[in-house]
């Protein structure tokens, strides 16, 4: 299993930081990731939504980020690809990968939020669609060849895009999955796939298992990837841990049920799923405690031992990657690093390939 960091860019009002503090703490502690060993660092794109994320312009705190780190890989994740031009955003990778040595990792999806697309003028109705013809835009840009392309929505001829990809033939490729159906498409695509902390464990194991039986039978000489996003917080004082972890976690999961409360208010056609689930939405915000987040496999807090034995579990059931949102960007930054370092020193090496 690989350890990777997962970053919203939180400004909760209990911290009393400023954005600018928010943004100097999170480059720190990557440079500190980056001397510890985690293996990426994941940066989400959001707009409109004070406190919770203010991650808007993710591609530049990424290039801030690729001059202040030397091995930690940097993931753009996710691109909503919807309301993003997919040349753009072919330059924007490229520029990423330069910039950082081959250090890129592309994450993309469609977004949830209906302001965001009325805000930028796309219609969530036309969701997949607007996002298989942005990715097969951005994969042809990756070619090194011209780009030619006629569909729906896009139309060029002869593009050169510039620069080139230093990833050879291209940066690792990541979809961000919710309904059982996004996993399936995921393995068509050939993406390594994405999780978000949306669903209870009990779901997404049967999502990853969907995943990985699509994958095995459509390339069965590759390997399956699956990164899941868990709320974290590890120290050797395991009741220190709980202390400390239990009101940024609680915050943190109000305020991601709050925005997707839009979305099941109105039923958006393609986004059928997310209706499903509103049952579930409405009882857990009544009872948002740190203990359902653990019993529903959302959250691991605790010791060295007790996190270990929770990560393996996420590992027998096929997730390669842990995003870890170490505090949920709702802790100062020295307890943040403080954890980092026992991840780092105390439960790393139990999932290296020599153990």
């Amino acid at each position: 299993m690989h350890f990777d960091l997962f970053y919203e860019l939180s400004v909760p009002p209990h911290s009393h930081k400023t954005e600018s503090q928010v943004f100097a703490d999170t480059l720190n502690e990557w440079q500190l990731a980056d001397q510890l060993g985690f293996r990426a660092a994941w940066l989400v794109e959001h707009h409109f939504m004070r406190a919770y994320s203010h991650s808007s312009s993710p591609s530049l705190f990424l290039a801030a980020a690729s001059q202040r780190t030397q091995r930690l890989r940097l993931g753009h994740g996710i691109v909503p690809l919807p309301y993003h031009h997919p040349i753009h955003v072919a330059e924007q990778l490229a520029t990423l990968d330069v910039l950082s040595g081959g250090r890129v990792e592309f994450g993309y999806g469609r977004g949830f939020s209906p302001q965001e697309y009325q805000v930028f003028g796309a219609d969530m109705a036309n969701s997949r669609h607007l996002t298989q013809e942005s990715l097969d835009i951005i994969r042809a840009s990756f070619s090194g060849q011209a780009v030619n392309f006629r569909g729906e929505h896009f139309q060029f001829e002869q593009l050169d895009v510039l620069p080139k990809c230093v990833q050879q033939p291209h940066p690792p490729l990541w979809a961000a999955a919710v309904s059982p159906e996004s996993f399936e498409l995921a393995a068509q695509q050939q993406a390594a796939v994405l999780v978000g902390p949306f669903k209870p464990w009990f779901m997404v194991k049967e999502d990853i298992r969907r995943y990985r039986e699509c994958w095995q039978q459509l390339h069965p000489d590759k390997p399956a990837h699956v990164g899941m996003t868990v709320g974290i917080f590890c120290l050797e004082d395991g009741k220190r841990a709980r202390q400390l972890a239990k009101p940024a976690l609680e915050w943190f999961y109000s305020h991601l049920l709050n925005q997707t409360r839009p979305i099941l208010e109105k039923m958006y056609r393609s986004y059928e799923y997310y209706k499903s689930m509103e049952t579930l939405h409405t009882l857990f915000t009544k009872v948002i405690h740190l203990r359902v987040l653990e019993t529903l496999g959302m959250a691991i807090v605790g010791d060295p031992d007790h996190c270990i034995a929770k990560l393996r579990q996420l590992q027998q059931h096929g997730v390669t990657h842990v995003l870890c949102a170490i505090g949920a960007g709702a802790l100062p930054s020295e307890q943040v690093q403080e954890s980092m370092l026992v991840l780092a020193s105390q439960v790393m090496p139990a999932f290296s390939p020599q153990s």
